[in-house]
């Protein structure tokens, strides 16, 4: 019988970001996750979902997950029209 070795999810997270081409395109992607991460926070935070924003926005749901999820880089209107819908400030900076 063979047996496999079972790891977590950080196991294998902190493994993968050992590979230099892993970790360039990780922290390459940091700018969408931070903004994925910071809409999640506020959708909480109003305790609202997916559903009703995407009705009060008339953006899909699938454009606020693919936001959310870092795969999409949604333009500035869109960002403000969540940002207004959420009556939240939308904030840019460079650092």
């Amino acid at each position: 019988m063979n047996k496999q070795k079972l790891y977590t999810f950080d196991e294998d997270f902190k493994k993968r970001l050992e590979d230099p081409k892993f970790k360039k395109e990780w922290d390459k992607s940091e700018p969408e996750r931070l903004l994925g991460h910071s809409l999640m926070e506020m959708i909480i935070k109003r305790k609202t979902d997916y559903k009703k924003l995407a009705k009060k926005t008339k953006i899909s749901e699938e454009t606020i997950g693919d936001i959310i999820l870092g795969f999409t880089n949604p333009k500035l209107s869109l960002l403000k029209k969540l940002a207004s819908s959420l009556d939240s400030k939308l904030v840019l900076r460079f650092e």
